[in-house]
């Protein structure tokens, strides 16, 4: 018997009937039987690659033939969006076995949500802090929302596995399985990773551990046509805007960048040059954001500008040509982004990068490398979550109420969010300072978390993201979407402009004790902009930018004469700066001292952390240092700092965690729930998040020339 003749008879017939499908996808047709068996799965294809199907085909297979009830089946996303976007493909599925999909998360009002409880869909499409949110309800009893729950598909897996979000995510449904009173099927689907069997046993979770059997299906993409990349050196975003005008005329356009401030000054630059333009990003309304997803799908001639909401699974219809403002941190970003053209048959895959200043210029050709070998990243969960594991136990009191103070622990056996010691101090801890209350051997929620969490029955405990407070944006009653507070508090001489949705706007009024400012129309405009932390980049991406510095080609990259010509002039520039097999010690034109490690952010604040106890005078005052360098004293000479490295390599080389960064108020304040745990914990945290101690061994080893 073939694997689609494993199918429930049914799907068979409208996969054939329904959908025209003469045959399924490799992936599709290798899922089923380790899906129909039960097994943990990792699904592995390119964008566009039918994992939607290759999981669901199955699972209402099982669900139909084991006479599944209730939400039986749960499929996670990391976005609003993608879940809306699934919605009628996955309903239009579950109807022909009669069954019923419905999408919950905190754009679902209040009457679906009912609606939900009272008549629960087979399939629920969700996120994590909506699983959270249903599992504290006091509306509804999670026990028997989630009792019929035997499986969940978590959609882009790498996405969730890369942050917090993950952990929270492992959590929920170790809650949920608990419920139940069964291990939940876990199957998880992704674009291509560097590490799938580690990603696969992340997920797992405690499926690991009762010996559940794990599957990774991975079938052979071949190699394909090679994609369309250009780089172009532009120097600004008036020009990147003038540029994007310019091309591709008649064509659908998706142009990514990595702020919203970019969005929204390059979007209105669009706009004057009279080009039809979208945007999207995370600070726009609802039906801001809802209006460009529809608009782009159905338009043909436009433009879209986006940061990354846009890159995971949205269908954004018949898209033409994908473009790259600057250059994303990752080559699996990359992938994603290059992923969203090339779907129609007789058109390739496509990328322009319009780079707008040196160290974006960098960075594409660095990134550009790395694809061109091949290389994809490792998804790895963050290290010591263990400020999510003081979220859980919280969440876990909330939901039940009271929980038994030696047996909560339970919940997460198998899942490692902390150790028994890191529990106990944990738990302790709560207690301690009032945001848990202990009775008679039980615990239950404390005034402290009441007073500080308690607002809308918990709505700050539900998500492991810090969302920074905003000012939300209005034109009479329509929301346009929120920008920072610090806008409003910056002098100004004249009227107080922003730019928003991209389009220019003139506040009228702030209603600060509401967070509301209104605004209207303007001519002139201003830059709206976001507060945000720096996001390091890793060792492989700066040393790829070395060896381009060194002289590396870029094979099946385009430059335009601009980039070529750019790139020439970094070479003369950074000549000094980069040595094949050594690290730089340089004295710059404006007689700093810096030590040119090319290591990335993380790894250089090891080796920061490391001259701080062994030489602290070779360090400047400001102890400065970014993903490329270290600023050094002035004094500073070759030989001391080689000596200092001895001693760090060798120390390194015995206890791989022995120098932890310095960890910054800004830093501990974004780390959500660091006052849930011990001071001494919190530090541990953010300092294991922040280093990189393989590569700052490495780098350490290193020889060092003089520049």
């Amino acid at each position: 018997m073939s694997d689609f003749d494993s199918l429930n008879q049914v799907v068979q017939y409208n996969i054939v009937n329904s959908l025209g499908w003469d045959s399924l996808r490799p992936l599709q047709s290798q899922a089923i039987q380790p899906v129909l068996g039960g097994d943990d799965a990792l699904l592995l294809a390119p964008t566009a690659g039918g994992k939607t199907e290759a999981a669901m085909f199955p699972l209402l297979t099982r669900m139909a033939d084991e006479s599944w009830s209730g939400t039986s089946l749960l499929y996670v996303c990391p976005l609003r969006a993608l879940l809306n976007n699934l919605e009628p493909r996955v309903g239009s599925y579950a109807s022909w076995l009669g069954r019923t999909a419905s999408v919950r998360h905190g754009d679902t009002g209040a009457g679906a949500r009912k609606r939900q409880v009272l008549a629960r869909p087979d399939i629920l499409l969700t996120t994590p802090e909506s699983l959270e949110s249903m599992l504290v309800s006091t509306l509804a009893d999670p026990r028997k929302l989630f009792a019929d729950v035997r499986a969940v598909v978590v959609d882009e897996v790498h996405a969730f596995a890369g942050d917090d979000r993950g952990w929270h995510l492992l959590s929920v449904l170790e809650r949920i399985s608990g419920l139940a009173g069964r291990s939940i099927q876990r199957v998880g689907l992704s674009a291509t990773v560097g590490n799938a069997p580690e990603l696969l046993s992340w997920l797992q979770g405690s499926n690991k551990s009762r010996g559940v059997k794990s599957t990774v299906v991975a079938p052979e993409a071949g190699s394909g046509p090679v994609p369309d990349l250009q780089l172009d050196f532009v120097g600004n975003e008036a020009n990147a805007a003038k540029v994007i005008s310019a091309l591709h005329h008649g064509e659908k356009r998706l142009v990514f960048t990595d702020s919203r401030r970019t969005v929204e000054k390059v979007a209105l630059s669009l706009r004057d040059r009279g080009t039809e333009t979208f945007v999207s990003h995370s600070s726009l309304s609802v039906d801001a954001r809802r209006q460009a997803e529809t608009a782009f799908s159905e338009a043909r001639d436009c433009v879209i500008v986006s940061t990354s909401t846009l890159e995971l699974g949205i269908d954004v219809g018949d898209l033409d040509r994908t473009i790259q403002i600057g250059a994303p941190r990752t080559v699996a970003s990359l992938l994603q982004r290059l992923g969203r053209t090339g779907r129609r048959p007789g058109t390739s895959r496509n990328m322009l990068f319009l780079s707008t200043d040196d160290a974006q210029f960098l960075r594409a050709c660095g990134l550009l490398l790395l694809w061109s070998e091949g290389y994809v990243e490792p998804v790895k969960a963050p290290p010591l979550p263990l400020h999510v594991a003081a979220q859980q136990l919280l969440g876990l009191t909330l939901q039940e109420r009271r929980v038994g103070d030696q047996s909560w622990s339970e919940w997460f056996d198998g899942l490692p969010l902390a150790s028994p010691d890191e529990w106990n101090r944990i738990a302790e801890w709560l207690v301690e300072t009032g945001h848990l209350d202990s009775d008679q051997g039980m615990l239950f929620m404390g005034p402290e978390s009441e007073r500080k969490y308690g607002g809308i029955h918990y709505r700050d405990l539900m998500a492991v993201f810090t969302a920074d407070p905003q000012i939300t944006v209005l034109q009479g009653r329509e929301e346009i979407g929120s920008v920072d507070p610090m806008l409003f508090q910056r002098k100004v001489d004249g009227p107080r402009l922003l730019t928003l949705g991209g389009r220019a706007w003139q506040v009228t009024y702030v209603d600060w004790k509401r967070r509301r400012a209104f605004v209207e129309p303007s001519r002139a405009a201003a830059d709206s902009r976001w507060s945000g932390m720096p996001q390091p980049e890793s060792f492989e991406l700066s040393d790829a930018t070395r060896r381009v510095l060194l002289g590396a080609d870029l094979p099946c990259v385009r430059l335009s004469k601009r980039a070529v010509a750019q790139l020439d002039q970094l070479r003369d520039e950074y000549a000094l700066r980069v040595t094949a097999g050594r690290t730089a010690l340089v004295h710059e034109d404006n007689g700093q001292l810096r030590w040119w490690t090319w290591a990335g952010a993380r790894a250089n604040a090891v080796l920061v952390a490391g001259l701080l106890e062994v030489a602290p005078e070779l360090l400047d005052e400001t102890r400065h240092f970014n993903n490329w360098q270290i600023g050094l004293h002035r004094d500073a000479t070759v030989g001391a700092l080689g000596k200092a490295l001895n001693s760090i390599s060798a120390a390194l080389e015995s206890s791989p965690t022995r120098f932890s960064p310095q960890v910054d108020a800004r830093a501990l304040k974004a780390l959500k729930f660091s006052e849930l745990l011990p001071a001494g914990l919190a530090l541990n945290v953010v300092g294991a998040r922040n280093g990189d101690p393989n590569h700052a061994a490495r780098v350490a080893g290193m020889g060092l020339v003089s520049g």
